[in-house]
């Protein structure tokens, strides 16, 4: 780690997951930097389980902090964080960075649910997964953000998902909001008011040959095929409670 410097903390965590040979999940990689901290859980059954706990505030102005995951082919792997991940301003200032790189191989399968993701008032954020899933790579991927704790405003969140799945892009999506960001994130044709968003991605082999059929769940969510094995569930809701009930329900229906 390169520490702290006037600019912020800059971090990386490493996982990768590898078939152990015996029907089970080694973890050859798993270590990370303050203030990213993969710790390995019991296992259930083939699949390895780690949680990211945080081990300080953040990220904070100026920080920049990088997790890659690696799972290989035969391997499952689950991930998950002990908390929500809270933006702040930070005494540096300026924009924080968190980068999550997924590559999932050809016949390996990860979940990546971790909790939300708060944007406190003042904080300057900018996320972006990228995901790289093989032909016959099984994916659950689940994105929550919230704009602003209890009585305050939000400060600038900007989330890009990129999804590359079977080789093709079949997700490239940008949304910028909270204050400063561009004008129109609060309106109908967004977040119509709501302070909780998410995303949930499904690869999955099948969805290639029989694509899910397109629908609203309820007022506050959709699912839509994407081009390739993937499916998309958009969702906003009054507060991060009821959104998590919306993308847990939304998950029952895909797998």
């Amino acid at each position: 780690m390169d520490g702290v410097t006037v600019t912020g903390v800059r971090a990386q965590a490493r996982i990768v997951a590898r078939a152990d040979g015996r029907g089970g999940t080694a973890l050859p990689v798993l270590d990370g930097e303050v203030p990213l901290a993969p710790r390995r859980t019991r296992s259930s059954g083939s699949e390895a389980k780690v949680v990211l706990v945080g081990a300080m505030s953040g990220p904070l102005g100026g920080d920049r902090l990088t997790v890659d995951v690696r799972v290989e082919e035969g391997a499952r792997l689950h991930v998950g964080s002990a908390a929500a991940t809270i933006a702040l301003p930070g005494q540096a200032g300026g924009e924080a960075r968190y980068d999550v790189r997924l590559d999932v191989a050809d016949g390996a399968e990860l979940h990546w649910l971790p909790e939300q993701l708060i944007s406190a008032e003042g904080s300057d954020l900018y996320v972006t997964t990228r995901v790289e899933a093989g032909a016959g790579a099984r994916l659950v991927l689940r994105e929550e953000q919230v704009l602003g704790r209890v009585g305050e405003r939000p400060g600038r969140l900007t989330s890009r998902l990129t999804v590359r799945a079977a080789g093709r892009t079949v997700l490239d999506q940008e949304l910028a909001c909270g204050l400063g960001a561009p004008g129109g994130w609060d309106g109908p044709a967004v977040l119509a008011g709501y302070r909780a968003v998410g995303q949930l991605v499904v690869v999955r082999p099948e969805f290639g040959e029989r694509p899910v059929e397109a629908r609203a769940l309820g007022e506050c969510a959709a699912l839509v095929p994407l081009a390739g094995p993937a499916a998309l569930v958009s969702a906003v809701a009054p507060d991060a409670l009821r959104l998590r009930r919306l993308l847990d329900e939304a998950l029952t229906r895909l797998v």
